[in-house]
């Protein structure tokens, strides 16, 4: 998540509300909210051409009581580039999120459908600038928005812990497209997998979290020549914030194996794969002025280790200064400049790494 959609759809939002969410019916146990985002972004690229990455960002969530303990719940969140024109073929519009469940009290609840992995509830820690950020991918496993999940959630250990939240969730298989163009690529692909996150709130604005998944890999990335081979993906993660008043700090490490990627997957003469192991850290200060204002301060850094003909080599590796400023809770603009440290090398031209630095700019509405 970026600083600019504080108000967008998070795991542990699902019963509590978003903000800014605009309720269109409640009426006999019956809820219906409305929210959306529009965000009109620029990007500056001092070694490639500016880009426009503005979007639109709608969705829904619902809720119904069938009784005293039982609640069902939906959620559905699509996104539509707004810089693709009316004849434009490429497919850069697609559901973020979509999934429907059931919570029964102080047990939990449980869901199915395209939704948050697991492994997030502890990358979203650091996941906080206002445009860059958030270096795993989608449809990457249980690390960021992926298909085919079941979820099991537990806030406050069944009533019994303040603070201790525990999720469960297993992953069926995703396979690639048949031919090239086609369905998921090779690098979205997953097998089936299963994971785990443990947080608990310290108190005094201090909280910690970890996670762990597994999956079995796809034959098609077992044969890969960059990052193929081994059968499995696993990764671990854990995290610290203190967030109190108007100081965010977060730190957040991820030791993988199998699960970063790198390259594009889209010509076989690149070079794209994953890295056998990774490992990734990020740091991220903000504090928030009582008059709208928020800097923000991070590191990011990913190095992939064992990779087939390169070694060890940094995937990324940036420092990012930015601002937010909110005129109110539905408008907000936003300023960031990535100042990358990769350096320039075979690895990273081969693979089509951006080295440059980026500053993006952008003003965003949401309800």
């Amino acid at each position: 998540m970026k600083l600019r959609l504080n108000y967008a759809l998070m795991p542990a939002l699902v019963f509590t509300g978003a903000a800014g969410a605009a309720e269109i019916y409640n009426r006999d146990g019956q809820k219906l909210h409305l929210n959306g985002t529009l965000a009109g972004v620029h990007y500056f690229k001092n070694n490639s051409s500016d880009s426009d990455e503005s979007y639109m960002r709608f969705g829904f969530r619902g809720e119904t009581q069938v009784n005293d303990l039982l609640t069902g719940y939906a959620e559905w969140q699509y996104q539509a580039q707004l810089a693709r024109g009316e004849k434009d073929e490429s497919r850069d519009s697609t559901t973020r999120l979509g999934f429907v469940g059931l919570k029964y009290g102080d047990y939990g609840s449980f869901d199915y459908g395209r939704n948050w992995g697991v492994l997030y509830d502890v990358l979203s820690y650091t996941d906080k600038l206002p445009e860059f950020g958030g270096f795993f991918q989608a449809d990457g496993y249980l690390a960021q928005r992926a298909s085919n999940l079941a979820t099991y959630r537990n806030t406050g250990f069944f009533g019994l812990v303040d603070g201790l939240d525990v999720a469960l969730q297993y992953q069926g298989a995703n396979a690639a497209g048949k031919k090239k163009g086609e369905g998921r690529g090779r690098g979205a692909a997953n097998g089936n997998g299963y994971g785990m996150s443990l947080g608990y709130d310290l108190g005094r604005g201090l909280s910690a979290a970890g996670a762990f998944s597994s999956a079995s890999r796809t034959e098609g990335q077992r044969k890969l020549t960059y990052g193929g081979g081994d059968g499995r993906v696993n990764a671990y993660s854990g995290a610290l914030k203190y967030d109190d008043k108007n100081l965010y700090l977060a730190v957040m490490y991820t030791q993988s194996y199998n699960l970063v990627r790198f390259g594009e997957f889209k010509d076989d003469k690149k070079v794209s794969g994953f890295a056998h192991k990774a490992q990734t850290l990020e740091m991220v200060a903000q504090y928030m002025f009582d008059f709208g204002l928020t800097p923000s301060l991070a590191y990011l850094w990913t190095t992939g280790r064992n990779i087939e003909k390169y070694g060890r080599q940094d995937l990324q590796k940036f420092i990012d200064i930015g601002a937010t400023y909110n005129f109110n809770k539905n408008l907000a603009t936003h300023i960031d400049y990535k100042i990358n440290l990769l350096g320039g090398n075979t690895f990273t031209q081969e693979a089509e790494i951006h080295r440059g630095n980026i500053v993006a700019a952008g003003l965003t509405y949401q309800f």
